[in-house]
């Protein structure tokens, strides 16, 4: 049965006196019984540390932490009811497929019939049937990580815990296993926790996002929360590629008749009641449009198939738009940019932090 997750101001601290050094700082989570929590940052941030102690591999400095509303701190890792899928795949090479995938069950004396049962079932919801003879030097490393989450699945447990399972994959391989780790999601609806540094499984994959930074919960919501409604200037940077492009500018009158003053000149939109502000526009929010006022030179062309990004040189710096494939744009020539009001994003020019309209 899928577990609810409670993590309360979660501390950790490494070292004593001078040398400590604080890596997760008042963490607060509640992860929902079958939800798909991802904990996304970049390195150093402190997501495998709480993923460490969810585990019960680390213990926190201070906080408290539920699993379906038990207190697990100090309690044994094997106590815990939690499977654990890694980033190396963790087989042991002399066994087959099937045995890794039993091991666990084994361990816990299931009966020999209930155990090839449960392989079998767990094979079948891999798609790895036809691979259960063989050991994981025979395998690829797709094959591997569908091995390792088979015998995270045939446990049963109430929580799973990945820590950034796809890294050692290749770009087409990283694809299809997040589909497959989707998938699995849905058929079996164990709550799962899941960390990694790459925003576009954490868009792809996850019920809600997480995103860290320094050891601070920086915001925490849908993908469409956080890729739309960012709260600070980290995150809107962070999620999304390419990353938000951001103007530096002064309103000058607010609300919805707003006038925004910036270093290529003003721009007619809603603003906040801010002395400066930065303005956030996705390169989607931007339209190439030869007649209008603000302008700049072409600086780059990069067409990725779907879309292409044209990245245009303005006074206020570089900046990405997104166009359809093949639009008729040259290096170097000069061209206008048009913004989408309704989709503009406000952030305090000192804090970072996001701004009302």
């Amino acid at each position: 049965m899928a577990a609810a997750v409670q993590i309360a101001g979660i501390r950790k601290v490494f070292g004593k006196g001078e040398r400590a050094v604080e890596v997760l700082k008042r963490i607060d989570i509640d992860v929902a019984p079958g939800e798909f929590l991802i904990l996304v940052g970049p390195s150093g941030c402190g997501k495998s540390t709480l993923l460490n102690i969810i585990a019960g591999l680390e213990e926190p400095s201070e906080g408290e932490l539920r699993i379906a509303g038990r207190n697990v701190l100090g309690v044994a890792p094997a106590q815990r009811d939690i499977a654990m899928v890694f980033q190396s795949y963790a087989l042991y090479p002399t066994m087959s497929v099937a045995d890794n995938i039993g091991f666990a069950l084994e361990m816990r004396k299931v009966p020999k019939a209930a155990r090839a049962k449960r392989i079998t079932e767990v094979a079948a919801m891999l798609q790895i049937e036809h691979l259960l003879d063989r050991r994981p030097a025979q395998l690829s490393g797709g094959q591997r990580q569908r091995v390792a989450m088979g015998r995270a699945l045939a446990r049963d447990p109430q929580l799973f815990l990945f820590d950034e399972p796809l890294s050692n994959l290749d770009a087409k391989l990283r694809v299809e296993m997040r589909a497959e780790i989707k998938r699995l999601h849905q058929l079996s609806g164990i709550t799962s926790v899941y960390v990694t540094h790459d925003q576009i499984e954490a868009m792809t994959l996850g019920s809600r996002i997480a995103v860290m930074k320094d050891g601070v919960l920086q915001q925490i919501g849908t993908p469409d929360d956080i890729y739309s409604r960012p709260a600070n200037t980290y995150v809107a940077g962070f999620i999304g590629s390419p990353t938000m492009n951001f103007i530096a500018g002064t309103p000058i009158s607010t609300g919805a008749g707003g006038l925004f003053s910036f270093e290529d000149g003003q721009l007619a939109l809603p603003c906040p009641a801010a002395a400066q502000a930065t303005l956030g526009l996705r390169p989607e929010h931007l339209q190439l449009q030869a007649d209008a006022p603000w302008r700049g030179q072409v600086l780059l062309v990069e067409p990725t198939g779907a879309d292409t990004f044209v990245v245009v040189q303005t006074a206020s710096g570089p900046v990405t738009v997104r166009v359809a494939p093949q639009t008729p744009v040259q290096v170097g020539e000069t061209i206008g940019l048009a913004v989408s009001a309704p989709h503009a994003n406000w952030f305090d020019s000192e804090s970072g932090r996001r701004l009302a309209v």
